[in-house]
Parts: C-alpha cells; structure tokens; sequence
C-alpha cells in the first residue's frame, strides 16, 4: 500500500544552504515509507531536474519536476526597497507534464 504523503516541496543537494539530500539518497527514503511521487524544488535552479528523472525513473516512483521561484515587487534587478514592507516571496511550480517542464 503506497504511503498516503507526498513531497511536494523539497530542496535537494543542488539547492547550495538549503538542502543535503542527494536524488539516490532521497529515492531510497521515499521506497523505504512506500511513496508513489516525490518533487524536486531546488531555489531558482533546476540544474538537478535529470539527475533526479534518470535517478527515479527505472524504480518507479514517480520524479516530480519543478523549483522555487522568486517572485519580486517589480524588477528582479531592481534591488532599492520601493516597498518596504514586501521583499518578494518564493513560490512553488511544479511540472505536470513535458510541456510545463519546457515551461520552467
């Protein structure tokens, strides 16, 4: 019986101060609790979206793709605080399918 619980938001070892886990390292915990998915949400980067596809993909549980992205008052270059009071926030998108993977 696959596990009720999913990683949806989850920074690996290519998310540099914000995670440790490897993609084999987090395959084996998501086999040993009996997950069906987990996602990938590395800050601003998807520089591991293929290790952790190639890592996933031949046992069988299922690689979600996506990243933390930031979201700025106005321009992303635009570091003067126009808006004390909102520095950003990160959000979360994940890929459904091929197309939204080429969309991020």
């Amino acid at each position: 019986m696959a596990a009720d619980f999913v990683h949806l938001h989850l920074h690996t070892h290519y998310s540099l101060l914000d995670g440790a886990c490897t993609p084999a390292g987090l395959l084996e915990m998501a086999k040993l609790y009996d997950m069906p998915a987990v996602a990938m949400t590395d800050h601003g980067f998807m520089g591991g979206a293929l290790d952790m596809y190639k890592t996933f993909k031949a046992p069988g549980v299922k690689p979600i793709i996506g990243c933390e992205a930031y979201v700025a008052p106005e321009s992303r270059f635009d570091k003067t605080q126009t808006h004390p009071d909102f520095r950003g926030y990160h959000l979360v998108l994940l890929a459904q399918d091929i197309t939204g993977y080429h969309s991020l």
